[in-house]
């Protein structure tokens, strides 16, 4: 299967494992785009793809920049839409009900979504949703065996107004506990971070699943204690509270948990050790890069046929 994979040049987080992990499974044709790229893919396609050439074309791009170009992508065959951030079509930010407008608009396209529920309700929206979860890069992040002379700390931004619940829970817990809340550069100095926590604070609050930083954070061995993000996810995923995880709805809740794993080092020893296998045997951006080419590999919905506008428009060049 030939595949046009067409990614952000500029971003945040190191996803190169993950590519990796894609092109080990297809014949990847992969495109850093830059941001001006992104605002007009009609000019991109034209210039530079020939779309015949390919059984699916991936995006993997911003979103606010693909919803303006709605009408060229619509345009497009064997389209795969790879999304990370789809569950802010569910909880209250400026993208609530935006992604399923979008899709509407593009029933023919395979949406992969790294939430469980979220690729749930858009599948009962009537979408082609797929489920492939996010992981951990496997060269990057591991479990350094520092000590952990940090007994409780979060390493991540809190800027984004999506991320409002998880700030105001991150300082409410500091407030009654000695929890570092810190950022640090990607790479090297948070693995090594990571590395020095004992129990690491995710505070994914509403969000409806679980962030990166989940399984970065159990694949350096810490005890993660999450958000609990409802008994779906966790069943989807194979976390099981106080086993490989710890979970938790309150502030009082997770106090409460953290007394217990104060009072048994034995037991907290077991949960990063059950936390890190885990991960580490399904969550690694290698293993959900094959996960990927699976989920795209089945037939796709049948694209509507180009009106004689469209046609012309594309012979055009415009």
């Amino acid at each position: 299967m030939k595949v046009l994979f067409l990614v952000q040049k500029e971003q945040r987080a190191i996803l190169d494992r993950f590519y990796d992990g894609i092109a080990e499974r297809c014949e990847c044709d992969m495109r850093e785009l830059t941001s001006a790229e992104q605002d007009n893919l009609r000019k991109y396609f034209r210039e530079h793809v020939d779309v015949s050439r390919y059984d699916r074309i991936v995006f993997f791009l911003r979103f606010k920049k693909e919803i303006r170009q709605v009408r060229f992508i619509q345009t497009l065959p064997n389209l795969v839409i790879l999304e990370h951030d789809a569950y802010q079509n569910y909880i209250p930010c400026k993208y609530t009900g935006k992604f399923s407008a979008h899709y509407r608009k593009l029933p023919w396209a395979r949406v992969i979504s790294s939430g469980f529920m979220v690729s749930e309700r858009l599948r009962q929206e009537g979408f082609d949703a797929h489920f492939v979860p996010k992981g951990y890069d496997q060269a990057l992040l591991q479990n350094r065996g520092r000590e952990r002379d940090i007994e409780l700390g979060f390493v991540g931004s809190l800027n984004s107004v999506a991320y409002a619940g998880r700030k105001a829970m991150l300082e409410s817990v500091a407030e009654v506990e000695n929890l570092l809340i810190t950022r640090t550069k990607s790479g090297e100095e948070y693995c090594e971070t990571l590395s020095r926590i004992r129990y690491f604070v995710s505070a994914d609050v509403d969000m409806g699943e679980y962030m990166i930083k989940n399984f970065e954070a159990m694949a350096c061995g810490c005890v993660l204690l999450a958000y609990d993000q409802g008994e779906e996810e966790n069943r989807a995923l194979g976390f099981v509270d106080m086993q490989n995880i710890v979970l938790y709805r309150t502030r009082e809740e997770l106090r409460s948990k953290l007394q217990t794993l104060r009072a048994s080092a034995a037991l907290s020893l077991a949960i990063a050790q059950a936390g890190q296998t885990l991960v580490e045997q399904r969550y690694s951006f290698r293993a959900l890069g094959h996960a990927v080419v699976e989920a795209m590999s089945a037939p796709l919905r049948e694209r509507a046929p180009l009106s004689w506008k469209e046609k012309l428009r594309l012979s055009l060049g415009f």
